[in-house]
């Protein structure tokens, strides 16, 4: 590798390097302690040393100088990991420099020329444009080619990072370099003459986690299946435990749950991935989770600023952030001020006059005439012309429609929906519920409910207790000031004066409205119009399993409440449901959706309803709505460790996670409708559209903080699951306006039993912020990550654990022994995601698959794996063997097999009888595993052995002959009668693919210790079964029995006699006659199963070769050890034509 030359004085080095080659301009150097003698004390301690000190001559064993004649300083030009590498510099420099720089007289002209020639050089070198992308590109390449040099990926292996630091071995730390790559966590250390290697696969880590020793306060712990790894001495260890959950987060999406999640289109492509771009993502991911915004919002900008902020008469210092279609501020002060300004709500964007006041100021104009200042932006100017672009963008994509009320002073300029079936005005607030609904909307679209199902039964019952009328007036009074001084649209100051006024529960009448502004819902209903009444028409009247589930869950919604006692609500649901259904077919339809969409339509008109289960099933609650639920697994995960934190008496006596999870889980399935009486319930609704899930985690602390005194004096967990489920059932809304609809879960315990304590709903949530409601989004996401991971790999153990169930009876390998070897299929597949590009047969890991087929490998991938595990091993032969093995097993041609049938194979290869394995080499050189095209079934084998001239006669130690034709006509008439006892014949073989068999079978006993007994056996039993198709030929033309046991069988597999296999395709010889009857073409001379274990059994070495007991173990060690190495010398080799053409242009 060419390097970047600087001066260095080479009387500091001496001790260090020795010179192996010099010329008149250059020096060949290698590094003490490498290469010859580098196992002596000298090497032994400058190996040390370089670790230990990370001294920049520590980056490859050998270098090149450049030395000007009469000079003491000198320039490194070059270095190289290997002698190969280095000389291949040298000889491009002999071969294009040296000669040239005998025409200079200046000897600055002479350094000049030689640095501009290797600047170029490093300009064109490939690996630069990957350095480009680092902040210091030198540095990186240097750690680029260690990194290639010490594990020997291949190229496709991409380095993302690295950095010095120290692997705890027990108590003892190894200094050395950690290098983090697209599927790797790799760790290279050399001290004292010991080399320490360690590769661990991101999809085999189980836990990812900071921690502490006794020596050290922070460690890195990496959990696998098998150990535990600490690494230390970071220089900046958050800023590498970050860079590791996302590698982590996105090689675990991408390879074991592609098809749950939606990475971002920059990170689809593994070899694009860098470390900027992986920070770019995290900083995208925290914004899009602080603002719930769309997960396809991309950040362009995060700048610090201060916002001027009206009710407070100041600046609020903070953060802008700038997306695709949103501009947010955040203040650092958490909770004190947060705006999300839509651009489609922007109407001007302006820089003011910069002064000593008002540094850099910009004015962002809203539709509802307010207007934003902010200053202290850096860079403004830029700032503001891309801001412009997106707006004007922005617009031209979804175009406003204006409306300028007269009637009502409290609404001005507001963007409203032009939807085929309404007409109301969205993002702004009345100051008290309005249900001005024309009669004609009803006409136009008479399948839409007009009204929230709520307003409809508040029409037909206006008896209401006085009381709970006058408290929600009073919360409405409430409102309306905050509103007058805060802002009503989407764009208000969102402080922590709102979160008090929704903690104490939102007004009936302005909760919808508010649901679709702290959702920010309300933007997607008025940039769609008329999508949802097209969704309902193209979705209504098809019948799917969807649909049916829907129409099965659909009086299950609500029963006691009445607006699904009649078919106005039931058909409000059914159109909603099945429309989302239509549009997200990923989700389609998934429990708890149907309660859910029961209470969004209660308080929102239909399409609303439609819009906010939008936004919480694809932005506030994501991956929850599919059928393996992983967002609500992983949160549920977070909540246990939160409850550990939070609680730890109470997760000290709860001390089986299971059992809480069984509990919790539908607290965040249906944010607590299911198992809370509805009238309390929503107003923790409320909480989760304005705070996010992080109201949920905090709501569920609350009630496990209550009841923890009644949970640590439960027995069991029965007693448990009752003590909450008699709290949450008591749980009451005293400002509630409306009758109460009675929690349909859990009635049955109020039955005959003592008075129990009604807790607040308003007290509750109250309490949930004050103890815990310190969980910032941040903290929120960071655990999300860790336990991603811990939840997928469940799953994936699961898997691993419900295969090996259904397998284990089926074959006689130690259940220790099978756990191996499905590790080594599965890395085997993962091998080919990580490396190359996906091939049309390959499918990808579908976690919705059966068990046994999430994991299924193609003919590349098991000949890779025969040949690592299989005991039958015939050298070159072997790549032959095992793509007749893998057609023997794709029984459904579809060009790929599952863990089940590999293991079945290789239980027979290791522990059949004789009898298994030889029907089983039987049934490879047979069709459909020998087929015409096999790569070797076009050059028969020419052996006098296999000669069927020479005379039947057996060699014997007394030198007498014996002729045994009487005899094997009597064998062939006993195998006949045999036949007819068997449940189902094989085809008989034709001498082509006795041949075959003959040839495997010498392949098979190389290297064998009774090699040459068993070559004199098989050279026996061939000439015996050579004579057996005779005999069996002649008694067939002769009319004798072994018609029974050669014709039959043919004509009871037509498909054979059509397979063009059974002709001999010796080129020149083959005819149309012989390819149309392959029967006579052959002679008809076969012979069968029973002919050659028969014949086999006859010589006892063979015998002896096909039952002696056979050890995995050893097979399994080597398998682990050379599975990556195996893997990248097959794709080297591949890619070595384009790899000797790449070395011959740099060359040039």
């Amino acid at each position: 590798m060419w390097l970047k030359p600087e001066e260095v004085l080479l009387k500091n080095a001496l001790k260090l390097w020795v010179t192996q080659k010099s010329s008149c301009y250059f020096i060949l150097q290698r590094r003490r302690g490498h290469g010859e003698g580098g196992g002596r004390l000298t090497g032994r301690l400058v190996g040390a040393l370089d670790t230990v000190l990370d001294s920049s001559a520590r980056v490859a064993p050998f270098r090149i100088l450049l030395q000007v004649p009469g000079s003491q300083v000198y320039s490194p030009i070059a270095c190289g990991a290997t002698l190969e590498e280095i000389t291949q510099h040298w000889d491009w420099l002999e071969q294009n420099l040296l000669h040239t720089l005998s025409v200079f007289d200046n000897k600055e002209d002479i350094a000049s020329f030689v640095k501009g020639k290797i600047k170029a050089l490093i300009a064109e070198e490939t690996s630069s444009r990957l350095a480009e992308q680092e902040e210091e590109p030198e540095k990186f390449r240097e750690a680029l080619v260690k990194f290639e040099a010490r594990f020997s990926f291949p190229e496709a292996e991409k380095l993302i990072t690295y950095y010095s630091c120290c692997c705890w071995k027990g108590r003892v730390p190894r200094q050395g370099w950690l290098y983090l790559s697209i599927n790797h966590l790799c760790f290279y250390s050399f001290f004292l003459g010991k080399e320490l290697k360690i590769v661990v696969p991101w999809v085999d880590i189980q836990k990812l986690e900071k921690t502490s020793n006794i020596f050290l306060t922070a460690t890195i712990r990496i959990t696998t299946h098998s150990k535990e790894r600490d690494f230390s001495m970071f220089l900046n260890l958050e800023e590498v435990f970050k860079i590791m959950e996302q590698l982590a987060d996105v090689t675990l999406r991408r390879l074991l749950d592609n098809e749950g999640f939606d990475l971002d289109p920059d990170l689809q492509e593994p070899s694009q991935i860098t470390k900027r771009h992986l920070e770019a993502r995290a900083q995208n991911e925290f914004f899009r989770a602080f603002f719930r915004l769309p997960k396809l919002e991309k950040l362009y900008a995060a700048v610090d600023c201060a916002l001027w902020t009206p009710f407070s008469r100041c600046h609020t210092v903070g953060r802008m952030f700038a997306s695709d279609s949103y501009i947010c501020f955040a203040s650092k002060e958490d909770g004190c001020c947060n705006v999300i300004l839509p651009l489609r709500e922007v109407v001007s964007i302006e820089k003011m006059e910069d002064t000593s006041l008002l540094p850099n100021p910009i004015i962002i104009s809203i539709r509802s005439k307010m207007a934003f200042q902010f200053i202290e932006l850096k860079d403004r100017d830029d700032l503001v012309e891309n801001l412009l672009v997106r707006l004007k963008q922005v617009h031209a994509d979804h175009p406003v429609h204006y409306s300028t009320s007269q009637d009502d002073d409290m609404m001005s300029h507001v963007f409203h929906s032009t939807s085929m079936c309404s007409g109301h005005k969205f993002g702004d607030l009345k100051m008290v519920s309005s249900q001005n609904n024309e009669e004609g909307e009803e006409e136009q679209c008479p399948r839409q409910h007009p009204q929230a199902l709520r307003a409809v039964l508040q029409q037909s019952d206006s008896q209401s207790p006085d009381v709970r009328m006058s408290r929600e007036q009073i919360k409405l009074n409430l409102w309306n000031d905050h509103f007058m001084e805060y802002g009503r649209t989407v764009c208000m100051f969102r402080t922590e004066k709102i979160r008090k006024l929704v903690a104490m529960g939102i007004p009936e009448s302005l909760r919808g409205r508010l649901w679709l502004l702290f959702s920010d819902a309300v933007t997607d209903l008025a940039s769609h119009p008329g999508y949802y009444g097209n969704l309902v028409e193209e979705s209504m009247g098809k019948c799917c399993l969807v649909t049916e589930e829907i129409e099965r869950d659909l009086h299950r919604s609500l029963p006691e409440h009445p607006a699904f006692q009649n078919e106005t609500g039931i058909a409000a649901l059914r159109r909603v449901l099945t429309a989302y259904a239509h549009r997200n077919p990923k989700i389609g339809y998934c429990q708890s959706m149907n309660i859910l969409t029961s209470v969004l339509l209660l308080y929102a008109k239909e399409e609303e309803a439609f819009w906010l289960l939008v936004a919480v099933c694809e932005r506030m609650l994501p991956d929850y709505f599919n059928h393996r639920v992983i967002g609500a697994q992983v949160d549920q995960s977070v909540f246990e460790e939160l409850v550990k934190e939070q609680l730890p008496e109470l997760a000290e006596h709860l001390n089986d996670p299971s059992a809480l999870a069984s509990i919790s889980l539908s607290w965040f399935l249906t944010l607590f409708l299911s198992i809370m009486p509805l009238e309390s319930a929503v107003n923790v609704v409320d909480c989760f559209f304005y705070d996010g899930i992080k109201a949920i985690f905090q709501l569920g602390l609350a009630v496990l903080d209550a009841c923890a005194k009644d949970l640590c004096n439960s027995r069991d967990d029965g007693q448990a699951l009752m003590v909450l489920s008699r709290f949450l059932d008591h749980i009451k809304n005293e400002d509630s306006p409306g009758p109460p609809v009675g929690s349909y879960h859990h009635t049955f315990f109020s039955d005959n039993q003592e008075s129990y304590p009604v807790t607040d709903i308003a007290d509750l949530i109250r309490d949930s912020y004050e103890k815990f409601g310190d969980q910032s989004v941040e903290q929120i996401e960071h655990m999300r990550y860790r336990h991603r991971i811990r939840v997928l790999q469940g799953h994936e153990d699961t898997t691993k654990q419900n295969v090996l169930r259904v397998v284990t009876p089926e074959v006689s390998f130690l259940l220790e022994d099978l756990e191996e070897l499905y590790d080594l299929f599965k890395r085997e597949y993962m091998m080919s995601c990580y490396w190359e590009q996906p091939r049309p047969m390959v499918s990808h890991h579908d976690p919705s698959r059966p068990y046994a087929e999430q994991y299924r490998i193609d003919t590349q991938q098991f000949a890779q794996l025969f040949q690592l595990v299989s005991p039958w091993t015939c050298g070159t032969h072997t790549e032959i063997l095992a793509e007749r093995t893998f057609r023997l097993l794709d029984d459904n041609m579809d060009h790929l097999i599952e863990f089940r049938a590999f293991v079945s194979c290789l239980d027979t290869m290791y522990n059949g009888e004789m009898n298994e394995k030889i029907k089983l080499l039987y049934r490879l050189h047979i069709p459909p595993a020998l087929t015409e095209n096999d790569r070797d079934s076009q050059s028969p084998l020419k052996n006098p052995l296999l000669s069927t001239s020479r005379p039947l006669v057996f060699g014997k130690s007394n030198g007498d002959t014996t002729d045994y034709q009487k005899q094997l006509k009597q064998m062939i008439k006993d195998l006949a009668k045999e036949k007819d006892k068997t449940e189902t014949e094989l085809p008989q073989m034709s001498q082509r693919e006795f041949i075959q068999f003959c040839k495997t079978l010498y392949s098979m006993f190389r290297e064998d210790p009774e090699e040459n007994s068993l070559y004199q056996a098989i050279a026996t039993v061939t000439t015996l079964l050579l004579q057996i198709g005779e005999v069996g030929h002649r008694g067939s033309s002769s009319g004798s029995c072994s018609q029974d046991s050669g014709e039959e069988p043919r004509a009871s597999a037509p498909s054979l006699e059509q397979d063009s296999v059974f002709v001999d395709t010796d080129p020149g010889t083959a005819s149309k006659d012989a390819q149309t009857f392959p029967e006579e073409a052959e002679g008809d001379w076969t012979v069968s199963l029973e002919h050659i274990l028969a014949s086999l059994l006859t010589e006892q070495s063979l015998v002896n070769f096909f039952e002696k007991p056979l050890d995995i173990k050893s097979k399994l060690v080597n398998a682990k050890i050379n599975q990556y190495s195996l893997k990248a010398f097959e794709m080297s080799s591949q890619s070595q034509p384009e790899l000797k053409q790449d070395n011959s242009l740099l060359r040039r």
